[in-house]
């Protein structure tokens, strides 16, 4: 398949960085951030990291520099947080579970984004997903939303991660790739498509990645993983304003 061939590559790539393990990286763990996305086709990406190998360092973990990834998106019975997001709602939140695979760690997380463009993430380790949340992890949903909230799990998403970290600006850039989605039966698998996320305290335009991306014709792209996943696999949601993204995303897919 080409792309477990482009992973391979990619593998070959990333043989070039240093590495950093997970408790360097919590120096630039950046719960207080601001997020930019870009997206890209795979073919890109061996070029890209050639070009960071020498200013970043990659996460590695017990050997491994490509990581595994699985979520589970929580919402309402009437998808509040998906609405909010299509509605451009400026003060909202997601909830989800994330497991880290390779490390074998699963945390509750909440992220909230203000009026600023600014991201809160919140989260608290939980023994394994939770179809059915616990006493506990309800507890921790209310402290943090201050909302008796009715959820149930909306949507799986798994996919593979590329971490670089730049000690020096204090940034961090997570390379998403191989993305699938679903719910029950119903699956949407996106093999081609990349999700480049730029972690900053503030967005510097003087990135190394931001100008790397722009010499590329690749510019900052307000994406949701979470309302892509959605929109495809829930044909009676309201999708107007994401289906322009779908089509891009589609064609980048290609």
């Amino acid at each position: 398949m080409i792309v477990e061939t482009s992973i391979v590559d990619l593998k070959n790539n990333l043989k070039q960085f240093k590495k950093i393990t997970l408790d360097e990286m919590n120096s630039v763990a950046l719960l207080k951030r601001k997020d930019t996305k870009f997206i890209i086709n795979i073919s890109y990406l061996p070029e890209i990291l050639e070009a960071l190998k020498n200013s970043y360092k990659v996460l590695e973990i017990d050997g491994k520099r490509i990581m595994n990834y699985s979520s589970l998106y929580l919402d309402t019975p009437d998808f509040k947080f998906y609405h909010d997001h299509h509605n451009g709602r400026i003060n909202r939140t997601k909830i989800r579970q994330r497991k880290y695979v390779d490390s074998n760690l699963t945390f509750i997380e909440i992220k909230k984004k203000n009026g600023k463009g600014e991201t809160d993430k919140f989260r608290k380790q939980i023994a394994d997903f939770e179809t059915e949340l616990s006493q506990k992890s309800k507890d921790f949903i209310f402290k943090i939303t201050n909302n008796n909230l009715d959820l149930q799990p909306s949507l799986w998403n798994n996919f593979k991660r590329i971490t670089l970290v730049n000690l020096e600006s204090k940034e961090r850039v997570t390379i998403d790739l191989n993305l699938s989605f679903s719910i029950d039966a119903k699956q949407k698998v996106y093999s081609k498509l990349v999700v480049i996320e730029l972690k900053q305290a503030k967005f510097d335009r003087t990135s190394e990645v931001v100008k790397l991306l722009k010499s590329i014709q690749c510019n900052p792209y307000s994406i949701s993983k979470y309302c892509v996943g959605a929109t495809n696999l829930y044909q009676d949601l309201k999708n107007n304003l994401i289906k322009p993204k779908l089509l891009k995303i589609n064609k980048l897919s290609l």
